[in-house]
């Protein structure tokens, strides 16, 4: 049998955490021995409105359960709000080894009709609270000198593209670029970095309850994923996996090997050989910007910044 991913004595911030997929890190990190902080603004699903009671509910659920908790209703759209977050966690525990962070809203429009207040409404939760939360908490676990674990949250829609969600779309998508860069910038310090797109049947998703535990939907099917990237013990960094109804996968950057435009060629001759471009065989390209260097090398014959 698998040895027991033990959480005893862990600090983990999640924000999101009062009802779906954030409430679900939150009962499984607290089952095994985590310190909770419960981050929930208490909003509508358009990220209106607010009531601390929210995440004060989840809280106190996971203390009836002989759990560690605290709850915070802290808005995580401002840096102002970010800050205040992370000193709840300090003031109630001393310290951060791990932050989730799960908050995000939904503002769906067509790309023609969107309006920019539900374009910057969107950026600012589901995109830059990552910067607002992470940073104060990259740089308490950076003080600390015990390392630490950031899981950020994607979405399919970020990966993949999807009707309606230009601005969700673009602000998960950065998170991508975030995490990769974070992963990179963490290192040094043994802060991992990783990002989630979940999957699964929650108010967000569906406007509804979340689905109960014996749906394969259910956002306790997420859980799991949380408790192996942020135990210390998880080498993982700078990567982010697709996850839902059971299903745990990493997602890969890949690049063809394309087509070399030779001297005198033209557009002309680019359009001729597209599918080479397009679907010759790929690779994977590693974190870093550095990382597409072998590849140009091996195609161009030369080092082309020698």
């Amino acid at each position: 049998m698998a040895e027991r991913l033990d959480f005893t004595g862990q600090v983990v911030v999640i924000t999101g955490a009062g009802q779906g997929v954030g409430r679900a890190y939150a009962r499984e990190l607290a089952g095994r021995g985590a310190k909770v902080v419960i981050n929930d603004l208490g909003g509508t699903t358009r990220g209106e409105g607010g009531d601390v009671g929210v995440a004060e509910a989840a809280a106190a659920e996971i203390r009836a359960g002989g759990g560690e908790a605290v709850a915070d209703g802290n808005t995580v759209a401002t840096p102002e709000g970010g800050a205040a977050l992370i000193k709840t966690a300090l003031d109630a525990f001393g310290k951060v080894d791990a932050l989730i962070c799960n908050a995000g809203i939904l503002r769906d429009v067509t790309f023609a009709n969107l309006e920019w207040p539900n374009l910057d409404a969107s950026i600012a939760v589901n995109l830059l609270s990552a910067f607002y939360v992470g940073q104060p908490a990259f740089k308490a676990m950076r003080e600390q000198g015990a390392g630490g674990r950031m899981l950020f949250t994607s979405s399919a829609s970020g990966l993949y593209g999807q009707f309606g969600q230009t601005n969700y779309a673009a602000a998960k998508t950065g998170i991508w670029g975030l995490t990769r860069t974070l992963g990179l910038e963490g290192a040094k310090y043994d802060i991992k970095v990783n990002a989630v797109a979940p999957i699964a049947t929650t108010r967000l998703s569906r406007g509804g309850d979340d689905a109960p535990a014996s749906d394969p939907r259910s956002p306790a099917n997420i859980a799991p994923l949380a408790a192996v990237l942020c135990h210390p013990s998880c080498p993982s960094t700078g990567e982010i996996f697709q996850v839902g109804i059971g299903f745990f996968g990493r997602v890969k950057m890949e690049v063809t090997d394309g087509y070399v435009l030779k001297p005198g060629e033209t557009a002309d001759d680019l359009f001729a050989h597209w599918e080479e471009v397009r679907s010759s065989p790929s690779r994977e390209i590693g974190a870093g910007g550095a990382s597409i260097l072998p590849l140009l090398r091996e195609r161009l014959g030369t080092d082309p910044f020698a």
